[in-house]
């Protein structure tokens, strides 16, 4: 098989491990994203300078673009551990995957970029599984549908954080230092965030802190990273299609390793979801 539709479905599996590893982490959701992103900054910055040819070169608007991804990936990482632990792995994950769409509108705001008409198709596909999917969270706890509801604010947080890393891509940016200095700032904003908010901080075992790594190294570090060489190696077409595997898994991983199954409603509104984000992405494409 080709070496990158293996790293991006390997990258796939281990961003889809994160839910699972926030969900067991012994610290809060907003300290866990913040050493989600610390634990791995030393690594992406060692790997950045272990690579010399790869140093970006500097032009107008650098560090402005990569303050606005940083910041616009700190508030996707806040909410979206907030939606892990109020609401089911499958939703939140499926409903953070709505960025999608929400770059497609955003580029049609700004960029004045019109999408074709199936995108509208699949737009209406994925408000009608979004709704069964929040209909379904009525019955998962009390906190579901504000789970459900940052779920969908992560997702904006996303869109902005792939808008400014797509400037940033067309620009020169490299891979490596692109992830080293967005990590860095997501980790600098997070912190006093995380402090402020009151929650517990640090794990009180051992084994909580090697869940803080394994969010850090696998789904982070070792996740982003296998999906960005993939993206460089593979069709945009065939790439945007096959990361929708990512909360297919997730929602395997959480009913495997949290016995977080799955209602026929839930499964209903998946599939729809899915679906309308494959049509968006063909018709924003």
């Amino acid at each position: 098989m080709n070496p990158a539709v293996l790293a991006l479905f390997a990258g796939a599996a281990c961003i889809a491990l994160s839910p699972i590893f926030v969900r067991v982490s012994e610290a809060g959701p907003t300290a866990t994203a913040f050493w989600r992103v610390a634990v791995a900054v030393p690594v992406l910055w060692f790997f950045y300078f272990l690579k010399t040819k790869q140093r970006a070169r500097r032009y107008s608007g650098q560090w402005l673009l990569l303050l606005a991804a940083g910041f616009a990936f700190a508030g996707d990482l806040a909410f979206w551990h907030a939606s892990v632990v109020r609401t089911s792995v499958a939703n939140s994950t499926l409903l953070a995957n709505l960025a999608t769409i929400f770059v497609t509108l955003g580029a049609w705001v700004f960029l004045r970029e019109r999408p074709a008409r199936l995108f509208f198709g699949g737009l209406a596909a994925a408000l009608v599984g979004v709704a069964l999917l929040v209909h379904t969270s009525l019955g998962f706890s009390q906190t579901g549908l504000l789970g459900d509801a940052l779920g969908v604010v992560t997702a904006i947080f996303y869109a902005s954080y792939l808008l400014a890393v797509k400037s940033l891509r067309d620009r020169g940016e490299t891979t490596l230092h692109l992830m080293a200095v967005t990590t860095t700032l997501t980790g600098i904003i997070l912190f006093p965030v995380a402090l402020a908010s009151g929650e517990q901080m640090l794990p009180v075992s051992a084994y909580g802190w090697w869940m803080l790594v394994g969010l850090a190294l696998i789904s982070h570090a070792a996740g982003q990273g296998l999906i960005a060489y993939a993206l460089a190696h593979l069709p945009a077409a065939f790439s945007s299609v096959s990361l929708l595997f990512q909360p297919v898994m997730a929602a395997l991983f959480a009913w495997l390793l949290l016995s977080e199954g799955l209602v026929p409603l839930q499964m209903l509104g998946g599939f729809i979801v899915l679906a309308g984000i494959y049509l968006a992405r063909r018709g924003s494409s």
